[in-house]
């Protein structure tokens, strides 16, 4: 009989979950602000800012699943994913600081913008693929995998909404586009992510470096795609790649359209924008409590289904009510207060959702070792990120072809653009989120990997070793 596994400790959750504050800085930069920095300030058409992100996420798409094999490939004292946690984060840092200071005088041109955006995006994955690689390594338990998870989660949201919070509240407090706020951003940003890259990795130092079980075989380009397209014909990940790239597509869109929604369409005030990193916060600490015994009890797959319909509902239902005129004043305090309730519930649905299918990776790396006795932790997840950046890249393409089909006006204050543009952003963007969301929710509930496969899997793989651990 295979022993319960022992639960992973607490500084390793704490030093594991710290390293995706990189993640969810960057997130917020390219989500929420870029757009409007390079638009807003810098006078760059959307649709152009919105092209230069989408290929540059393309490219960084593409190069994901080669990074994520050579981190498999990675052979030293320090194992596979170490040399590239404490490699990368530095440049990372330049790299960020100066896409917020272009080095360049004058405006930016759409070739300066491609090129620093995909230095960012490279250095980024650098170091985000290798550290989300380390969770099926450390740990093959069901649960115990959705807890690291749920720290990286909780560590990259908490990352993102401070310097949200200190975005609109220290560095834009007195103009949303003013450049020099910009420049401060980008270089809190920049040492902040470096900063905490660095920490986990020497937090989880001793704890994963040793040398890798097997030294794997020489590089070689041809057998690395082979061995790249073989892990991403895995049935399991073509089912979670279908429902992740659905629920991407419509987060990248929400993102790079937030400061067009909550400034132009719900018209909310310098002090209410105070309150929303608060309520985002608080919907990410809920899912961070009840997650686990939602996995217990339903499976990941059941539950990243249903938290994606009851995140789109709640997200769809405050617009739905606008259109009727049932909506409280746009800009009142009670608006404001009714908007930040159904966000909180569509937050902490759709956070809830993500985790589950990510999570869900690891459980593929088992299904793929059984069949091929290879593992490839750094294949999947770079897989992963192959699926939430192209759909995040068609996201923002959306959102800058909506912009400019509903004819949005460059430079005009909340509440001086016309109803009728509004009306057709609205009617657009909600569109996109339905059928987004009902898509996402169809292939998650279908995900063909349940607790008791994965652990009867584990009982096998071990049986045929003759290994009860």
């Amino acid at each position: 009989m295979t022993p319960p596994p022992r639960p992973l400790p607490f500084r390793i959750k704490l030093f594991h979950g710290a390293g995706s504050v990189a993640f969810g800085i960057k997130d917020n930069g390219f989500s929420v602000f870029l757009l409007t920095y390079y638009n807003q300030v810098l006078g760059m058409e959307a649709w152009l800012v919105s092209l230069a992100l989408v290929i540059a996420l393309v490219v960084d798409a593409l190069v994901d699943p080669l990074l994520g094999n050579l981190t498999d490939r990675t052979y030293t004292r320090w194992g596979r994913r170490l040399p590239w946690l404490y490699a990368a984060p530095i440049p990372l840092a330049f790299a960020w600081y100066f896409m917020w200071v272009p080095p360049i005088s004058g405006p930016p041109d759409f070739w300066s913008l491609l090129g620093i955006a995909i230095a960012v995006r490279l250095l980024l994955s650098a170091c985000e693929v290798p550290s989300m690689a380390l969770v099926p390594e450390m740990t093959r338990d069901y649960d115990e995998r959705t807890t690291l998870f749920r720290y990286r989660f909780l560590f990259g949201w908490t990352g993102g909404l401070i310097t949200l919070f200190l975005a609109y509240q220290v560095f834009l407090r007195d103009d949303l586009l003013g450049q020099e706020g910009y420049h401060a951003y980008g270089l809190f940003g920049a040492v902040t992510m470096a900063t905490f890259v660095l920490i986990s990795a020497a937090g989880q130092h001793s704890f994963v470096a040793r040398y890798p079980k097997d030294k794997p075989p020489p590089f070689r380009l041809r057998a690395t795609f082979h061995e790249i397209i073989e892990a991403f014909s895995e049935k399991a990940f073509l089912i979670f790649a279908a429902g992740a790239l659905a629920a991407y597509v419509s987060q990248g869109m929400t993102f790079a359209l937030s400061n067009y929604l909550y400034y132009f369409v719900w018209q909310l005030s310098e002090a209410q924008i105070a309150v929303y990193p608060l309520v985002l916060f608080f919907s990410v600490v809920a899912v961070f409590v009840l997650l686990g015994g939602l996995h217990r009890r339903y499976g990941k797959a059941r539950t990243g289904a249903i938290t994606t319909l009851v995140s789109m509902t709640f997200w769809l239902i405050p617009y739905g009510l606008h259109a009727l005129g049932l909506w409280p004043q746009l800009g009142s305090n009670s608006g404001a207060a009714a908007l930040f309730v159904f966000i909180f519930i569509s937050n902490a649905a759709g956070v809830a959702a993500v985790i589950s299918a990510t999570s869900m990776v690891a459980e593929i790396v088992e299904a793929f070792e059984h069949k091929t006795g290879r593992r490839a932790e750094g294949s999947f997840y770079a897989g992963n990120w192959l699926v939430q950046k192209s759909a995040t890249g068609v996201g923002i393409l959306l959102a800058g072809g909506m912009l400019s089909l509903a004819a949005f006006p460059i430079g005009t204050a909340p509440g001086d653009v016309s109803t009728a543009v509004i009306a057709s952003l609205i009617a657009m963007y909600c569109g996109a989120v339905l059928v987004l969301g009902l898509v996402s929710a169809f292939w998650l509930g279908r995900f063909p990997i349940s607790r008791a496969d994965h652990e009867n899997r584990l009982a096998a793989m071990a049986a045929s070793r003759g290994d009860s651990a």
